[in-house]
């Protein structure tokens, strides 16, 4: 963070200061005390199981030279006392974010999407950090901690801030597109994610529209013009407007799209450049917009490309259990896509899995859980994802849970399946089966939502039989 003293981090919050008002935090600003170090800020935010305000001795110790608190505590080091100290938080950040673009240098790039948010936020990461400092998430903070928390990383020098701006709700991302004022602002998708709690997907859009809306007229919104409700964003901002897409007629366009247990491979073409291949360690031809995006905002910030195309090639699976591809010794192949799950994202998967299979000719064995949040698209959703399995030709479908029971009850209504689709209640009853199951010459998908933990099956499963 930029280095202020207790006094100015006083006025900037609107915080009561208790103790020394010459201290300089010079260090990180911190939500957990095992992560602060010598001239850090503590934040003693109250959680869900326990309170910051209780670790105020051990940030201390670990070098908290001063702390943001909602009530004062026994400590020697100056207390900056405010009602809500998230809220206080995102203040700071939104302060030093301007102090240092004021400067001239930061460029801020922005990332909101129902899908493929962190995956574009580590390319975007990988990219930038080549060029000049940057911050970028190291995980999925995109929320009113995450966020700016993530914001409040940068100082005097960094050149480059990528915000993951996810959805909480109407308003969430336009406060946290307030808080970082992006230079381009990068809209992925509009999906059934999270449809059911934001009650429908035309609610979702008005969501993921507040990112373009909070644009200045000097920035630049890279819409995805794949996506129909992504483009009706077109008309909502004030930023300028470039696109990117599977269609000539995209200001960035990919064609000659091939995947493989390899990876995944295109031709970029940019405006008034030749094309460019792009060859991908990451399996799943949606990631190909990701790439997409990460690729033109390179251009945009007038960076070598194929700086930039050696960077994400070289890259390997965006994040534990995302498409996260094992091979086991006596021949079975796992991919663990078990952290997220909306209806377009485990489509994309199973499709996937699909055109590996007949690659390979290795029989295909999807492992499928819950998809959370869907609300009232839950039932048909599930319903659907279990048809489109068996259009697909799956070789075997395994159902895990009974928020997943539909998919497993739509694959045996909608084709002549005979065993095809298992149904289990239980996890340890589902890996059961698999083990008994399968002979080392199948790929295996496991998805689901986080909820349905399915991730840590997907990891069992490279374990071989004892």
């Amino acid at each position: 963070m930029l280095k202020l003293t207790t006094l100015e981090i006083a006025k900037i919050v609107s915080a009561e200061l208790i103790g020394s008002a010459e201290v300089v935090v010079s260090g990180s600003v911190e939500t957990d005390s095992r992560k602060v170090a010598a001239g850090s800020l503590f934040v003693a935010k109250p959680g869900e199981e326990t309170d910051g305000h209780l670790f105020i001795e051990n940030a201390i110790a670990n070098g908290a030279v001063a702390a943001l608190v909602e009530r004062q505590v026994p400590g020697d080091i100056p207390q900056l006392l405010v009602s809500d100290v998230v809220v206080a938080m995102g203040v700071l950040a939104k302060y030093v974010v301007a102090e240092v673009k004021s400067k001239g240098k930061l460029q801020v790039v922005g990332v909101t999407g129902s899908n493929g948010k962190t995956t574009t936020k580590n390319m975007l990461g990988n990219i930038l950090s080549k060029f000049g400092p940057t911050v970028s998430p190291q995980e999925s903070f995109n929320n009113e901690v995450g966020a700016p928390y993530s914001m409040l990383q940068i100082n005097e020098d960094t050149a480059f801030l990528v915000v993951e701006l996810g959805a909480g709700g109407l308003g969430s991302i336009r406060y946290l597109a307030q808080m970082c004022q992006p230079d381009i602002g990068i809209e992925l998708k509009v999906g059934l994610a999270h449809a059911g709690e934001f009650g429908g997907i035309e609610n979702t859009q008005k969501i993921k529209a507040e990112l373009v809306e909070e644009l200045s007229t000097d920035a630049l919104a890279l819409l995805n013009a794949d996506d129909a409700y992504v483009m009706q964003m077109k008309t909502m901002t004030k930023a300028r407007v470039l696109t990117f897409g599977t269609q000539s007629d995209s200001s960035y366009f990919a064609s000659q799209i091939s995947g493989s247990i390899d990876g995944t491979s295109f031709l970029f073409h940019s405006p008034n450049k030749e094309p460019k291949k792009v060859q991908l360690k990451i399996l799943g031809e949606h990631h190909v917009f990701n790439a997409m995006a990460a690729l033109a905002t390179a251009d945009q910030l007038n960076l070598d490309l194929d700086i930039a195309i050696q960077t994400i090639d070289a890259m390997p699976l965006a994040e534990r259990w995302r498409m996260e591809l094992h091979h086991r010794a006596d021949g079975l192949t796992v991919i663990n896509d078990a952290y997220n799950a909306s209806p377009d994202s485990m489509k994309a998967a199973l499709q996937t899995l699909a055109e590996l299979g007949r690659q390979t000719g290795k029989k295909t064995v999807a492992v499928l859980g819950e998809m959370a949040e869907l609300g009232e698209y839950s039932i048909n959703e599930h319903d659907a994802m279990g048809r489109i399995a068996v259009r697909l030709n799956l070789g075997q479908l395994v159902v895990i849970g009974a928020g997943a029971k539909l998919i497993h009850m739509g694959a045996t209504q909608e084709g002549s399946w005979d065993g095809e689709s298992k149904y289990f209640e239980q996890i340890s009853e589902g890996e059961q089966y698999l083990r008994e199951m399968l002979t080392g010459d199948e790929i295996v998908l496991v998805k689901s939502s986080k909820s349905a933990n399915l991730r840590y099956l997907g990891d069992a499963l490279l374990e071989e039989n004892k």
